[in-house]
């Protein structure tokens, strides 16, 4: 399980005075354990959950060092980064958008889709078989470009 898998890594890297990682490692931490106290859920979070997290911390951080980086502010841009490669660490492998842009032909023709109004179909079964190997926002890109 994620959350018992954090905990050691918290504690190597106290040991090992590793401050960003320990940022990470927290931030992780903290939001699976507000999943967990979420209303509705239960004591055990899904795979699914745990990528759902892992994925949004990412996107919080990405948009933050965007930001950071247009103000100058190479201090709080570093931390951003840091933070994100501990996070990137805990989801699965990436894919590159040549494996994605193969893997949606193949949903495409599943489902049938031939133009952008059916993108609905496509992007639902991608997100799903997809999820935590690519991001929402380049699969989006390279179904609207297959779907023209």
């Amino acid at each position: 399980m994620l959350v018992e898998t954090i905990d050691q890594d918290i504690k190597k890297a106290m040991l090992a005075k590793d401050d960003a990682r320990l940022r990470g490692l927290r931030a992780i931490k903290s939001a699976l354990l507000l999943a967990r106290t979420e209303k509705g859920a239960s004591d055990i979070i899904s795979e699914e959950t745990e990528l759902k997290v892992l994925q949004k911390l990412i996107k919080q951080r990405k948009e933050s060092a965007e930001i950071y980086h247009a103000q100058n502010r190479n201090d709080l841009y570093q931390i951003e980064k840091e933070e994100m490669q501990v996070i990137e660490a805990y989801l699965p492998q990436q894919m590159d958008r040549e494996e994605i842009t193969v893997y949606l032909q193949g949903i495409i023709a599943k489902t049938g889709a031939t133009s952008v109004k059916e993108m609905g179909k496509v992007m639902g079964a991608a997100n799903k078989e997809l999820a935590g190997k690519a991001d929402g926002k380049t699969i989006s890109e390279i179904v609207k470009q297959l779907l023209q």
